[in-house]
């Protein structure tokens, strides 16, 4: 099973190749550095969803919202067993 993530674009790279175009993102705290080869129409607040270090699709805030909501809600459901 993969599992793709939710993260904010805090910083773009200036890169003009967007082949190589990166951006920091910030998963509740854990900022990784992310290629946004796949996303070129993604910019600095947007919400991406993440698998293997590629930005996959830009996510809709409310979106992005309650899918780390869940994963907050399945991390407290696990801390209970």
């Amino acid at each position: 099973m993969c599992l793709a993530v939710p993260g904010q674009i805090i910083s773009i790279s200036d890169d003009n190749d967007p082949l190589v175009r990166k951006g920091h993102v910030n998963f509740s705290g854990i900022r990784k550095e992310i290629s946004l080869a796949y996303v070129p129409e993604a910019k600095i607040n947007d919400y991406v969803i993440v698998h293997a270090g590629f930005a996959l699709s830009v996510l809709d805030e409310l979106d992005a919202l309650a899918s780390l909501q869940a994963f907050n809600g399945l991390s407290a459901f696990e801390n209970e067993l």
